[in-house]
């Protein structure tokens, strides 16, 4: 992994404060992990203002001689707030884990997790490992939903809660005792504090521009004819791999995409003619995407004949050369690509109940860290190092893995 400094958001007794992690680097052959802070001090702020700040002004803290420092004392107020992925609610984990252990809630809570483990590492809390260790579900939740299932994964859970209502509070106050708020004041934190509010006030009025956008495109929208395919909720999909060209179909029930196929196999043809006769003459009995409340107007429309495969820019997906890409480097992948190739990749296996995408997708895993650099580069992070032909592989296997779902029809 690159040699960075993430800020982050922590949700504390203390309230949502903000500061600095330095995820694991190597440095003369050893391997170090560190967050702002001096000694047995964890620094936090109320603010970005006051990052910023502290960060322009301080000459002693535990990440000074972290290789990508000298970067983080220029950076603006906007390039020092923490992303989303990067905010973790503390205090929030014990309605989290009253929910069902759902992909989300799973997903989120193992974020929570990693970061306490990382706090408690660094800040030497003994007190912290022993709490998460007291439950077996702490150290799984990095394999997603299925150590939660059936009988023996309702256990697992459901010790895991019980060990949040019992003893989250335990865990909270050890955290909050390490934190310190260093006072920052004078010139540096006015200048700060005048482009905190420059920034808000720009979010704000882009947030204004967007909800007029989005007002005016939704009477557009509301004016102008409603294909078939929209009327039904459901997409005609295009994929384009290294050696071919298929059709089939995807739609969303409640945000969860739903596919042509049954048993994690997608039904796919080689030309849209060949989908539109496939849908006249099929047998969808035990098809997913049949289940469906539209899928009767589709059949019914396809066995007329007049059905049509219209596949929108947005659902023609390119797998072709993006292994190679990603082999070359960052400058030779088309980010535009890489995100609708991400889009069907993750809903594929979401749809089959495989989490293996999302895991080979985490920013823990080199090939992660190399795609959520291209869709999303941060200024915060030292740019992801050549050679690449391990996050290559492990992207080909990824592609290899989804054509094996593809079954032509």
């Amino acid at each position: 992994m690159a040699q960075d400094i993430v800020p982050i958001e922590l949700g504390l007794p203390k309230g949502d404060l903000v500061t600095l992690w330095a995820p694991r680097w190597r440095e003369d052959g050893e391997e170090w992990e560190a967050f702002l802070g001096h000694d047995e001090d964890l620094y936090a702020f109320p603010d970005t203002a006051h990052l910023a700040a502290f960060v322009r002004t301080a000459e002693d803290h535990d990440l000074i001689d972290h290789p990508a420092w000298n970067h983080v004392p220029a950076l603006g107020v906007a390039e020092l707030m923490p992303a989303e992925a990067h905010q973790y609610d503390l205090v929030g984990v014990p309605e989290l884990v009253a929910e069902e252990p759902d992909t989300w809630t799973i997903g989120e809570l193992a974020e929570i997790v990693s970061i306490i483990r990382s706090l408690a590492d660094v800040c030497e809390l003994d007190d912290v490992h022993e709490i998460l260790d007291s439950a077996d579900g702490f150290a799984v939740l990095d394999q997603g939903t299925y150590p939660f299932t059936g009988r023996e994964g309702e256990r697992l859970w459901n010790d895991l809660a019980k060990t949040v209502v019992d003893k989250w509070d335990d865990l909270l106050d050890a955290l909050d005792e390490v934190v310190t708020i260093p006072e920052v004041t004078g010139p540096e934190l006015d200048k700060a504090a005048e482009e905190l509010a420059a920034f808000q006030a720009e979010q704000e009025a882009e947030a204004e521009e967007d909800a007029d956008a989005e007002e005016t495109e939704d009477e557009a929208d509301a004016a102008a004819p409603v294909g078939f395919w929209a009327e039904v909720g459901i997409d005609p999909v295009k994929i384009i791999t290294d050696g071919s060209e298929y059709y089939t179909l995807r739609c969303y029930l409640d945000d969860k995409p739903i596919f042509l196929g049954a048993d994690g196999k997608i039904d796919v043809t080689t030309s849209a003619r060949s989908l539109a006769k496939y849908l006249a003459v099929g047998d969808f009995s035990d098809n997913d995407l049949a289940k469906v409340s539209t899928w009767d107007e589709v059949s019914a429309k396809a066995t007329d004949g007049d059905i049509e495969i219209d596949v929108d820019e947005d659902n023609t997906y390119v797998l072709q050369g993006l292994a190679d890409d990603l082999g070359e480097g960052m400058d030779a992948v088309d980010p535009v690509q890489l995100d609708l190739a991400v889009e069907l990749l993750t809903d594929a296996a979401e749809w089959a109940g495989d989490d293996s995408v999302d895991t080979a997708l985490s920013q823990s895993e080199s090939l992660g860290w190399l795609v959520s650099f291209i869709l999303a580069p941060d200024p915060t992070r030292l740019a992801p190092s050549a050679p690449f032909d391990a996050e290559s592989a492990a992207w080909s296997k990824l592609v290899q893995d989804f054509e094996d779902r593809l079954v032509t029809r």
